[in-house]
């Protein structure tokens, strides 16, 4: 059903690739997030949330490098433990904290010299724009929906992202008790739809802003296209809502590989929530950002 439509759609798809380091580990926590581009002009869209994670990486890393220089200066103190609980509340350190982000835009321009990113005010959408590039590596570009009120309950659409990273071209350097990216390795990801029919429309202060789809966005699908059998985009994948079916089973007896168990199961309904094309476009028309329609 979709065979053709993804064919169009993923040479403007693309990964958001990024390697994370957690306060107190070593491990690297591989993930991924997803943008399209809208034009032959480096312009991308994804998930505001995505976008705020991207902005913040730096001003993390400098707090926890800030961290470190203070911490170097208390290690011979007889009070160690207690000053550097104490330098750990200030620059708001616990296990599990994030410390270190690095990011990889793969297959999108060979290089850039700054991004400008923009937030929309109300939604989770938001717009990158690579500056300094001298070419793009994908190809084509979005086409959006033209007339909205095609999008009805019962319509079947697809969303495209990168749920599953499996890339593996990075480590952690203990010389520089950092972790970074190599040449060595996996450097891409696998693309991954989803299928589903649109269940509700979401409005807020009396305008539509939302398409909810009756399966689940996945993690790492975030600011991935929504579309039809012909590629057309209908919105952006950008969350998941967990609605509670009240089906509940409570302490109940069953028989699990013949030993009886007693078990409790509460059920939700997971539901993709995406941003709306009128919303998208409108906010590209607010930035003056040129995009292409039906």
């Amino acid at each position: 059903m979709f065979v053709e439509a993804i064919e169009r759609v993923d040479p403007f798809v693309r990964p958001i690739l990024s390697i994370v380091r957690l306060y107190g580990n070593s491990e690297i926590i591989p993930a991924c997030s997803t943008m399209f581009f809208v034009n032959e002009e480096a312009c991308a869209i994804t998930c505001r949330h995505v976008a705020e994670q991207l902005m913040q990486a730096d001003d993390i890393h400098r707090n926890y490098v800030r961290f470190l220089g203070e911490r170097r200066a208390i290690q011979r103190d007889a009070r160690y433990n207690q000053r550097l609980a104490a330098l750990e509340e200030r620059f708001g350190l616990r296990p599990g904290t994030l410390i270190r982000q690095r990011n990889q835009f793969y297959g999108s321009v060979d290089q850039f010299t700054a991004i400008q990113y923009h937030l929309h005010p109300t939604q989770d959408l938001a717009i990158i724009q690579f500056l300094g590039y001298n070419r793009i590596l994908y190809r084509s570009h979005a086409v959006f929906l033209g007339d909205s009120s095609r999008i009805k309950q019962g319509k079947y659409l697809c969303r495209l992202g990168y749920p599953f990273p499996e890339f593996t071209n990075y480590r952690y350097n203990p010389t520089i008790d950092d972790i970074e990216w190599t040449t060595e390795g996996r450097t891409n990801t696998p693309r991954f739809p989803i299928d589903g029919i649109v269940t509700r429309l979401r409005a807020e202060n009396g305008e539509i802003v939302g398409v909810e789809m009756s399966t689940p966005g996945l993690l790492g699908q975030s600011g991935g296209p929504l579309f039809d059998t012909d590629g057309i985009i209908y919105g952006m994948q950008h969350a998941t809502r967990h609605l509670h079916l009240g089906f509940d089973i409570v302490d109940r007896e069953v028989t699990v590989g013949g030993r009886k168990t007693r078990v409790s199961n509460y059920p939700f309904l997971n539901v993709g929530q995406c941003v709306h094309v009128d919303v998208i476009k409108q906010f590209l028309r607010e930035k003056r950002i040129r995009y292409y329609e039906t």
